[in-house]
């Protein structure tokens, strides 16, 4: 019995018989009066537990009233050491997302308390998470306020009105927007809102980084299906949403098979080995601009197949870097 197990059967002992004396303790968990002590100790001090000694019943008690707490509960799941190490890792993770550790700092007391499962003292769940490390590149970093008052209006369907600033060559166009959020996203170190614009009467991808103002209004948002979601926003490559789908078809060199047969480009996309060791690729796409990038990376190691429009801009692209070049 680890020492989480533990726990969960001090409190089922003494909530079944309102009352435990140390030695019926001892006798069913199986351990040493030392290790007792310092469960009980944990309990109390680290975990909250109401528990107290009543001396006139020579045993271990709830108080109904603790610290100003109707009730006590630990949490519902029944964690292993390892479950728990495996979710301060997961804090860890968490931290690396997150922009401005507002995440961290709303989930932290529930953190404190995990680590107060493990026995560790908080030297040692420091330690224990930074021996996690997550490497981001190109990351674009959203502004903090913005971030609170889009995740806040996502969790209370509410709308927002928003100054958004669409991007584009040579400078960008400013515009106000009413919307309804639907969900947050995050995608290659960026978070992006998806919602449907009341302007536009259509769901629209936003990136949080090109807000210059969000405002919470009162208006309950438009609730739309998940689903739906997906069938308008998900079916595209990469971030870009939105018009007719195409679909790509690739053919990767035996040497970069190695690696993009272990990668998914798309969760809809179809592969198979050719017969000379080659990888052919297919994946649909509504934009071209991403997956171009990323077949960038591979130029002089896959061929375009198809459409033809995307085996020509391919090859436009990398006439120019080769012109480049002198």
């Amino acid at each position: 019995m680890d020492r989480t197990e533990r726990f969960y059967k001090i409190e089922m002992l003494i909530r079944s018989r309102e009352c435990v004396s140390f030695a019926a303790l001892l006798e069913a968990l199986e351990v040493s009066p030392a290790t007792l002590k310092r469960d009980l100790q944990y309990l109390r001090e680290r975990m909250d537990a109401p528990i107290e000694y009543d001396v006139m019943a020579n045993g271990y008690r709830l108080v109904q009233h603790w610290k100003g707490q109707a009730q006590h509960e630990l949490p519902g799941v029944w964690f292993s050491e390892k479950e728990l190490h495996a979710l301060l890792t997961m804090h860890q993770l968490l931290s690396s997302l997150d922009e401005e550790g507002i995440l961290g700092r709303h989930l932290q007391p529930m953190f404190d308390k995990l680590t107060g499962m493990l026995g560790s003292d908080p030297a040692e769940a420091r330690e224990l998470t930074r021996r996690i490390k997550l490497i981001n590149t190109a990351r674009r970093r959203a502004p903090s306020a913005f971030f609170e008052t889009v995740g806040s209006a996502v969790v209370k369907r509410q709308r927002l009105k928003l100054r958004y600033l669409k991007r584009g060559p040579g400078g960008g166009e400013t515009s106000e927007r009413e919307v309804s959020p639907q969900r947050l996203v995050h995608y290659r170190n960026t978070w992006y809102l998806d919602a449907w614009c009341h302007r536009s009467e259509g769901l629209r991808r936003f990136a949080l980084d090109a807000m210059e103002a969000a405002e919470p209004l009162q208006d309950k948002a438009r609730t739309l299906s998940v689903k739906q979601l997906e069938e308008e926003l998900d079916r595209g490559y990469g971030i870009f949403a939105g018009g007719q789908e195409q679909r790509a078809e690739l053919v990767f060199s035996a040497e970069a098979a190695a690696w993009v047969s272990r990668e998914e480009w798309h969760p809809q996309q179809q592969s198979a080995w050719l017969d000379d060791g080659r990888w052919r690729l297919q994946v649909p796409f509504v934009d071209a601009t991403e997956l171009l990038m990323d077949l960038w990376r591979h130029a002089g190691q896959v061929e375009v197949m198809a459409p033809p429009a995307l085996r020509e801009a391919y090859a436009r692209r990398l006439r120019e870097a080769v012109a480049k070049l002198g």
